[in-house]
Order: C-alpha cells, then sequence, then structure tokens
C-alpha cells in the first residue's frame, strides 16, 4: 500500500530524472539552482549535530551512508566548508559551462581536494545513477558509492560490504522514491543498528518506514516545531496539486507549502537506549532555511472567482 501512495503521491512533483543521467553536476546545480533548492545547506547543521551525539555516544568517527547521494552533494556541504549556493555559482559560470565533463571531474578533484575537512564523518553513497555515483567518487566527496535499485534489485556481494561498515543513514530527499524496501536491504547488510535521519517531505506518510524500523529495534522521534525547506514549487500545476495531496492526506499547508515551497519534516530512529538517552529534541536546536533569499514563490490570492494562483515575487 505504501509503495502505491507513494507512486501517486509522486506524481504531483516535478520530474527531474534527466538531471542525474549526466556525468558531472552542472546541470544538477542550474536546475534545482533555479528553484532555490536549498535542503543540502538547512540539513548540513542538524546533521553536524546528530553526528556530533553520534561520535560521542561511541567514541569513534562515524561512517555515513547518503541514501539518493546523487553527486555526493552532502557530503560536500558537510565535509568542507562550502555551500550548495556557492556551488551553484561556480557551475554557473561560462568558463565552467563550456569545458567538457573530463576536464571538470580533473578541476573538480583538485577543488575539494584543496579544502580542509571539517566534517565529522566519512561518507559512502548509495544511488541508481552510476553517473553520479562515478563523479562522487572520482572527484574524492565518497569513499565509497554503490549502484544499486533496491525497489526492484538486491545488493551485491560488493555493495553489502561497503554498506556493512555505515552506523549512520541518511536522506535528504529520496524517501517517496525508496520506500521501507530499500532500507530493509540496507539494515540486513548493517553489522550494527545505524541512526537513520531522514528530511522526508510533508507529502510522504512515514508510518510504513517507522513500523520497519521497529522491526529492527529501532524507534522514530520526529522534531516538533520545525520544518526545512527543499526548494520552491517549479509551476502552478506542482503547486496547486501539492496542496491537494496534503489536503487529502490531513495535512495543513497553511504557512508552509501554501506560501509556494516543499517543506521537509526531520526524522530520526535509532535504537531505544541511544534515544532515551538523548531525545532528538536535545540533540537539535536549530531550526532550518526560513530567512534565506528565495525568488518567486507561487502562493493563492482571492480574487472575484475565488483563490486563483499567482507567482508573488
Amino acid at each position: 500500500m505504501l509503495r502505491t501512495n507513494f507512486s501517486r503521491i509522486n506524481q504531483t512533483k516535478a520530474v527531474f530524472d534527466d538531471i542525474y543521467a549526466m556525468d558531472d553536476p552542472r546541470a544538477y546545480f542550474s536546475v534545482l539552482g533555479n528553484l532555490d533548492y536549498m535542503i543540502p545547506d538547512v540539513a548540513e547543521p542538524v546533521v553536524r549535530q546528530i553526528l556530533a551525539a553520534k561520535a560521542q555516544a561511541t567514541g569513534v568517527q562515524p561512517t555515513v551512508l547518503d541514501v539518493g547521494c546523487s553527486y555526493g552533494i552532502n557530503a560536500a556541504v558537510h565535509r568542507f566548508p562550502l555551500t550548495f549556493g556557492g556551488l551553484r555559482h561556480r557551475y554557473a559560470r561560462r568558463e565552467m559551462r563550456v569545458i567538457s565533463s573530463e576536464t571538470l571531474v580533473r578541476l573538480d578533484r583538485n577543488f575539494y581536494a584543496s579544502w580542509p575537512d571539517v566534517g565529522l564523518a566519512r561518507f559512502i553513497g548509495l544511488d541508481i545513477s552510476a553517473p553520479a555515483i562515478n563523479y562522487a567518487t572520482s572527484v574524492g566527496l565518497l569513499e565509497h558509492g554503490v549502484v544499486a535499485d533496491l525497489e526492484t534489485g538486491t545488493l551485491s556481494a560488493e555493495g553489502a560490504r561497503i554498506v556493512r561498515s555505515a552506523d549512520v543513514i541518511m536522506s535528504t530527499g529520496c524517501i517517496g522514491y525508496v520506500t521501507e524496501k530499500t532500507f530493509s536491504k540496507i539494515l540486513d547488510a548493517t553489522d550494527e543498528r545505524p541512526w537513520i535521519i531522514s528530511f522526508v517531505l510533508r507529502l510522504f506518510p512515514f508510518d510504513s518506514l517507522a513500523a520497519t524500523f521497529a522491526k529492527y529495534g529501532l524507534v522514530t522521534e520526529r522534531l516538533a516545531g520545525a520544518t526545512f525547506i527543499q526548494r520552491r514549487f517549479r509551476d502552478a500545476e506542482e503547486f496547486e496539486s501539492t496542496l491537494a495531496t496534503l489536503a487529502t492526506l490531513g495535512v495543513d499547508a497553511t504557512g508552509l507549502e501554501s506560501e509556494g515551497l516543499f517543506h521537509a519534516d526531520l526524522i530520526l530512529s535509532r535504537p531505544e537506549a541511544d534515544a532515551r538517552i538523548t531525545p532528538l529534541e536535545d540533540i537539535v536546536t536549530i531550526a532550518s532555511g526560513r530567512g534565506r533569499p528565495i525568488g518567486p514563490r507561487y502562493v493563492h490570492i482571492e480574487g472575484n472567482e475565488g483563490l486563483q494562483v499567482t507567482l508573488e515575487p
């Protein structure tokens, strides 16, 4: 049922499959950057706090498996003093737009190697896009990458070997495209019960994933009182379809999606003993991307014929 619901809900959203099929992230930054995509930046300080709590609990540097890692952007903004916005401007320069992917990979390898690693974890990644994984590992953002569709397939022996070391699993936008099927196969391969950090668009129910995690001895906490902006809606159709879906789910969009922005919840799943010692509210002390400059947004206004969609600057 969850898979069917996710499939239906995904029809609400714009499709960006093409940007993940390129050999480098220039199209990714161009397309999503034009929609004020910011979830890597707003998630980074929260992830940093959670990783610090994990490291304090275990005394070792965590290994993070980024599910749906694409071009390794979460690793970039966590490991280095960089932002999605800053990287977007780097790739938008006309000099960067005309070079070959091979040249860009060479430049990016040197670019990332020139920054101090200020992160709290090592990163590995999982994605269905071979070009994205190849880029992320080639430029040194990910130590290892696994190319697999775990909704329909299985982990190879090599994939299981790479995933086995993960003690933190994170996702900043893939839930909805992947379900408990993917996470079950990952959890079956891990040596220890990891912490799972999920930034989940409010469009997608989390009940079935939480129930699956419970079977592995993990309890799930949702951060109250804060949401995290992902991006602006691409067009009026995506805006209206999203509001209609949220209404069907009984989710109040007032002041959030109704203002023309996708919002995500922060959800943390981990062993009960860890949650009991340090509740999520004691770990995370900051909230989200409000106040950041944002481009024109789709909103409703009251007109002569009722509510109408307009693009608000």
